[in-house]
């Protein structure tokens, strides 16, 4: 009667068991296919699983930055009004302790592109920066508004004056604005960054470089000696620097 009763109890434990692993594989493939998701629609994803235990936002500034208008849906774009509402909760988050952005941007809306910048530069959490394939026009200040900047050795940043689609109407106002917003955006580049204002408006005009336009490139190495990022490095030193940011702030 007592090994009737011993086995029913171990077969009652067994299923136990092969219950709660059934559930935790569930919760786990649910996981992955959340994380999938943030990665298809957004771009983000939370790194979590490091030695250090410390959680990390990854943002990716891809494609083209998109402002008010809708680009075409053959067009790869990073939306402002995804961005922005999630550095806020990254800001507010108890969880998130530092924040890598990395970035293969043509560039795009000069305001959304400064309104990301201004987000990322005013976090209080670490953040690190990595430039891939390309960080061209106002993907520069999104690229330098961070703690640390990396580079890759090909990465390439195309620094040019302020270009304007549509209708523009040849009167002195016109001018006077589009001197403005060159002055909003060499102003945040120069003051986080090195470079100075006379050699970062230098590049902007020069005409020996691009063909059909004025503008300057600046591949790998020659945006650090530049003064416009800090370092040149792949994925492994830009999320090591960030951990070293994580924990200099924590002490």
């Amino acid at each position: 009667m007592w090994e009737n009763d011993d086995k029913n109890d171990g077969n009652i434990q067994d299923n136990r068991n092969h219950e709660k692993n059934g559930n935790e594989q569930d919760e786990q493939v649910q996981k992955e296919e959340h994380q999938d998701e943030r990665i298809e629609k957004l771009g983000q994803i939370t790194l979590k699983d490091n030695e250090e235990h410390q959680d990390i936002h990854l943002l990716s500034i891809i494609g083209e930055i998109e402002g008010h208008d809708n680009l075409s849906g053959n067009s790869k774009t990073t939306k402002y009004e995804h961005v922005l509402p999630q550095l806020a909760a990254i800001e507010d988050s108890k969880e998130i302790q530092g924040v890598l952005v990395i970035l293969n941007t043509m560039g795009g809306d000069v305001e959304a592109g400064l309104a990301i910048a201004e987000m990322l530069a005013s976090l209080s959490k670490p953040t690190v920066s990595l430039v891939l394939g390309g960080s061209h026009s106002i993907g520069v200040p999104i690229a330098v508004s961070t703690d640390y900047s990396f580079i890759v050795s090909t990465g390439t940043m195309v620094i040019h004056p302020v270009r304007m689609n549509g209708t523009v109407i040849g009167v002195p106002q016109t001018f006077d604005y589009f001197k403005l917003i060159q002055d909003r955006i060499t102003g945040f580049v120069c003051r986080h960054c090195k470079v100075n204002r006379s050699r970062f408006e230098e590049m902007m005009m020069e005409t020996g470089v691009l063909t059909k336009d004025v503008g300057t490139i600046l591949v790998g190495e020659e945006a650090v000696k530049n003064g416009i990022i800090d370092e040149v490095g792949g994925i492994d030193k830009a999320i090591r620097k960030l951990h070293e940011l994580i924990d200099a702030k924590d002490d």
